[in-house]
């Protein structure tokens, strides 16, 4: 089994790591590369992003005045709609070569709902897809959003699983271009009676064995941030 490493950046703004993703994908796609495989693993400070198919009617307020709100917005190469970004969200980029894998975007899509789920149902929340979406979903709410890019089989962006952060930022946006999505996280799913912190840690363990399954990976630097140090 080929090995992923993993490297928890912990809190940063979308904009350094959006061009670090960038980065370690040309790198990574260049034939004399010596790069693995790499989940990044990130909280971001809130922000929205716009993918290849964000419709305008996604937008109920304009870019300008959810910056004045102290909201990035950033118009990015994954596919999907528009979606939002926020402390105590998971996110995860995979840097990884597909031509090591299998070199079928459907299937990689497939492969990050796939560990979401098992993720999910690890923790006692039972998720499933959508039909017709991207995305995984529980009891009909929406808990993570996926969206990503291929450049020479390289991918880069990922998903975003709600985990312990507040709903209200999707408020801004129609989520994904969806009406009437009802968006959730593990800790409403869960209820209260778990800490933050434990929950998030537990979450963040389960994300990353289901990943390493579903790609046939061996996580390795399995860390949680301290400082959240970019790679250089």
């Amino acid at each position: 089994m080929r090995p992923i490493r993993i490297v928890d950046l912990g809190r940063r703004g979308y904009a350094e790591t959006l061009e670090l993703q960038r980065r370690l994908c040309a790198e990574r796609g260049s034939p004399d590369h010596g790069l693995e495989d790499i989940l990044l693993l990130v909280e971001h400070e809130p922000v929205i992003t716009l993918g290849r198919t964000t419709q305008p009617s996604s937008l109920p307020l304009t870019p300008e005045a959810i910056t004045q709100r102290g909201v990035g917005v950033y118009e990015v190469e994954r596919g999907g709609d528009v979606t939002w970004h926020g402390p105590g969200q998971l996110v995860g980029y995979p840097i990884v070569d597909l031509r090591r894998m299998r070199e079928d975007l459907h299937w990689y899509l497939r492969s990050l709902e796939d560990a979401l789920i098992d993720a999910l149902e690890s923790l006692g929340i039972p998720a499933d897809r959508n039909p017709g979406y991207t995305g995984v979903w529980t009891a009909g709410r929406k808990i993570a959003s996926i969206g990503v890019h291929v450049k020479r089989w390289v991918t880069l962006h990922g998903f975003a699983l709600n985990v312990v952060n507040d709903l209200d930022g999707f408020e801004l946006i129609v989520p994904c271009g969806i009406r009437q999505v009802v968006m959730t996280s593990v800790a409403a799913e869960l209820g209260a009676a778990e800490a933050p912190g434990l929950l998030w840690a537990r979450t963040r363990e389960a994300v990353v064995a289901s990943l390493g399954r579903a790609l046939d990976r061996e996580p390795l630097g399995n860390q949680p941030a301290a400082s959240g140090v970019l790679l250089t």
